[in-house]
C-alpha cells in the first residue's frame, strides 16, 4: 500500500540498479589496486533515485521496475522502503541478481566512472492493471529503460490525461516511439537524438516529434529550455562539487514534483520549476552519494 502523503502522488517506470559506491583518490590503472575513502550502498537508477527525491520532497511515489527475487534485492527493496517509495516488481520471480552499478567517484572533481548493465536482458510486460495505477496519480515520470513498458505506461498517461515527463539520460532504442506521449521532455548533454549536435538541435527535434515542453541541462552549464510560445536560460547554482553522481536524476524528481502541483504550465511556471529542481540538484552535488543531501532538509 501507498503511505499516502498528502502531496502529489508519482508513478516512475524505469531502471532499479544495486549502487556500490566507492570514493577515490582517483582511478586505478591496469591491474591495480586503490583503497577507498568511503563507500556507500543504495538503490540507484534515474527513475528510482527521481522517486526518491518526489518522497523526500513531501510526494507518494510508486516505483515500477524489475528487482527479481535474488538476495541482493532484499537490500534493494528494503533501502526504497526506508525511502518511502512503493516498489511494484515486475521480475519478481525471477532468480538473477538485480541491474549493480559499480561506481568510482574521484575525490578531487567529483567526477564518476559507472559500469553496469542497466535493464539488459529484462523485458517487462506491463501489470494487468496498469490502467488503473495511471488513473490514480497526478503524473509519471519515464526514464525510458524498458522501453515496452514505459510506451505502454505512456499511452495509458495520455488516455487518462495524466502529465509525463521525460527523462533523457542518453538516445535508446524506443526513445523515438515514446515522444509522441511526452509532455515534458528534460535531457542531458548526452542524449543525441539521430541527426543532431547541439541542445538547440535536441529541442528541434522534440518539438518535431511532438513533445511540448524541452530542456536540456549541461552539468553546471545554464539549461536551455523551450515550450510552445516561450524559450530561456536557467542558471545553475555554482556549488563546491564533491560528487555529481544521480544530479541528473535529483532534477528529474524535484521537476517532477513541482510539476505536479500545475494545473497548468505555463512559460513562467516551467522556468521557475526548472529553476528550483537545479537548485536541489546542485545542492545534492555538495556531498557524496545520492542520498546525504536529504539530511539537510
Amino acid at each position: 500500500m501507498e503511505r499516502r502523503t498528502g502531496g502529489p502522488y508519482g508513478l516512475f517506470v524505469g531502471l532499479c540498479t544495486l549502487d556500490v559506491l566507492q570514493l577515490v583518490d582517483r582511478l586505478p590503472g591496469p591491474d591495480e589496486k586503490v583503497t577507498a575513502r568511503d563507500q556507500l550502498v543504495a538503490a540507484g537508477g534515474p527513475a528510482t533515485n527521481a522517486a526518491v527525491t518526489f518522497a523526500h520532497l513531501g510526494g507518494t511515489a510508486r516505483l515500477l521496475t524489475a528487482v527479481g527475487a535474488h538476495p541482493l534485492g532484499e537490500g534493494v527493496r528494503a533501502d526504497l522502503d526506508r525511502a518511502g517509495v512503493t516498489v511494484t516488481d515486475l521480475a519478481a520471480g525471477r532468480t538473477e541478481p538485480p541491474a549493480v552499478s559499480s561506481v568510482l567517484v574521484t575525490a578531487a572533481t567529483g567526477e564518476r566512472a559507472v559500469a553496469s548493465t542497466n535493464a539488459r536482458g529484462h523485458r517487462l510486460a506491463p501489470p494487468p492493471d496498469l490502467d488503473t495505477r495511471v488513473a490514480a496519480c497526478d503524473i509519471v515520470q519515464l526514464d525510458g529503460h524498458h522501453p515496452a513498458l514505459a510506451l505502454a505506461t505512456a499511452r495509458a498517461a495520455r488516455a487518462a490525461g495524466r502529465r509525463t515527463v521525460l527523462d533523457g539520460g542518453s538516445w535508446k532504442p524506443g526513445t523515438e516511439d515514446l515522444l509522441p506521449y511526452v509532455d515534458v521532455a528534460v535531457c542531458s548533454a548526452a542524449f543525441r537524438p539521430p541527426g543532431t549536435a547541439t541542445p538547440d538541435d535536441t529541442l528541434r527535434f522534440l518539438r518535431s516529434h511532438g513533445v511540448p515542453w524541452t530542456a536540456v541541462s549541461h552539468g553546471p552549464r545554464p539549461l536551455v529550455w523551450s515550450g510552445p510560445d516561450d524559450a530561456g536560460t536557467v542558471q545553475v547554482p555554482e556549488v563546491q562539487v564533491v560528487d555529481t553522481l544521480g544530479a541528473g536524476d535529483i532534477l528529474h524528481g524535484a521537476l517532477t514534483h513541482g510539476l505536479a502541483r500545475l494545473p497548468d504550465l505555463t512559460g513562467p511556471a516551467f522556468a521557475t520549476a526548472l529553476r528550483a529542481a537545479a537548485s536541489l540538484a546542485a545542492r545534492s552535488c555538495t556531498s557524496f552519494g545520492t542520498r546525504a543531501w536529504m539530511r539537510g532538509g
